[in-house]
């Protein structure tokens, strides 16, 4: 087992582990993809509309008014349009973290790389980009070329 002391040592001068808050898998067709889910999982999904990226919202757990989870451990999702990136076919986790650009500097130093957002405009940024609601958030590679995102509520 690693100890999780010696990770946070090595990240953003962390106190505690940062978690997983949030799950991102792609889709072909958004309907068939909610049909799927709903169907077999008994999720709700919620698309967001051309505002959004057409990115859908999957509510896997009850959430209060606030839209947080009620269930200790459960995560909920999102599912966004597939395209010809090679990097939106594979699923990805999202980390919340307490200051963005500190872990976005820690994942730079310890291998990894950022890989930038879109901006409103549609245009790639390496700027943190804020999510209305939700936060600020920034798309990034591990050293074994995963996906994942962090963000910052």
């Amino acid at each position: 087992m690693i100890n999780v002391q010696i990770i946070n040592r090595m990240g953003a001068n962390m106190s505690k582990p940062n978690p997983v808050v949030h799950f991102e898998m792609g889709y072909l067709d958004a309907a068939r993809m909610a049909k799927f889910y709903e169907t077999v999982f008994g999720w709700t999904t919620k698309a967001m509309g051309p505002d959004m990226g057409n990115y859908v919202i999957a509510q896997t757990t009850a959430t209060d008014a606030d839209g947080m989870v009620q269930t200790k451990g459960a995560i909920n999702g999102g599912f966004y349009k597939k395209t010809e990136d090679p990097l939106s076919i594979a699923p990805s986790v999202v980390i919340s973290v307490d200051d963005i650009k500190a872990a976005m500097d820690a994942v730079v130093k310890n291998g990894g790389k950022l890989l930038g957002v879109l901006d409103p405009q549609g245009n790639r940024t390496m700027e943190p980009q804020m999510i209305p609601g939700v936060g600020l958030w920034m798309s990034a590679e591990d050293t074994e070329g995963n996906r994942f995102s962090i963000l910052q509520p």
